[in-house]
């Protein structure tokens, strides 16, 4: 487990995130859908609400978690697919490449808890032999 308070900037993020990764033999592809959703998820929490106030990245067996805190008590929405408009993608992206995605509100804010599951951690080859993505 890899943790930080204070302000978090995606490239903080990142490193923390490789760190705990590297200790888990994962397969690239796993590894850049982690770092897509720790650059999306602190940098979303910098530009709507200030930047994040709290990191962490927690492996366990079968499951990754990132989860990230902020200020603002908004929670995020997506955004009409309208790919001739720049932005607005980073949400879906992180709701398609995570198993699944948590917002709690509380007092000062809210905490997001994304969660990547043993079937999307694996190899591409094991996966597609479960008869999975």
């Amino acid at each position: 487990m890899s943790t930080a308070d204070g302000p978090i900037d995606c490239a903080r993020a990142r490193t923390m995130a490789e760190a705990v990764l590297s200790t888990m033999s994962l397969p690239a592809r796993a590894v850049d859908d982690v770092l897509v959703v720790v650059s999306e998820l602190v940098g979303n929490a910098r530009r709507h609400a200030g930047g994040a106030t709290a990191f962490t990245v927690t492996a366990r067996t079968g499951t990754l978690t990132v989860t990230v805190s902020d200020t603002s008590s908004r929670v995020p929405e997506l955004q009409a697919w309208a790919p001739e408009r720049a932005g607005g993608f980073g949400w879906r992206l992180v709701n398609d490449l995570t198993d699944a995605l948590t917002i709690r509100l509380h007092p000062g804010g809210k905490t997001i808890t994304a969660t990547f599951s043993d079937k999307q951690l694996r190899p591409e080859q094991e996966v597609k032999a479960a008869g999975g993505r």
